[in-house]
């Protein structure tokens, strides 16, 4: 089993923060990842989506835990391996939020799979750190 962890800290609210996670269609904006996004009914547990990556290949992915403002988990299966990542958030004493990507990749590649799934997690977090405090500054004004 292959597991990787990715924090950031940000000035954005876990409200904040959760809005940009329900708005699936709006993902691309802060995930370079992915080219197109479709949800398959609501974000609730047992939902699937389908992501367009920009190579032109597809995969399609389940919500496995979804706690309003809290955390959400996805999982893809891809070649026989389970891709689970989890996606948390916790609101910070001095305000603010921890927004931590939690990836296990568990099969007969995980160890191949596991740092190409997170490679970019990096660059994602500090993309949805700049959406999410420009969408709370216009929330203030």
């Amino acid at each position: 089993m292959w597991n990787h962890e990715a924090s950031i800290e940000t000035s954005a609210s876990a409200e904040t923060l959760w809005r940009l996670f329900e708005d699936v269609a709006g993902w691309p904006r802060w995930n370079a990842g992915i080219a197109h996004i479709a949800l398959h009914g609501t974000f609730a547990r047992g939902t699937t989506f389908t992501m367009g990556l920009p190579d032109g290949d597809a995969i399609t992915s389940t919500l496995t835990e979804v706690s309003a403002g809290v955390c959400f988990t996805d999982e893809t299966v891809v070649d026989g391996n389970r891709v689970a990542v989890a996606h948390l958030l916790v609101p910070l004493r001095h305000g603010g939020t921890r927004v931590t990507f939690r990836t296990q990749v568990d099969g007969p590649d995980d160890t191949a799979i596991g740092p190409m799934v997170s490679g970019d997690f990096a660059d994602v977090l500090d993309a949805l750190r700049s959406l999410a405090e420009r969408e709370a500054e216009l929330e203030v004004s």
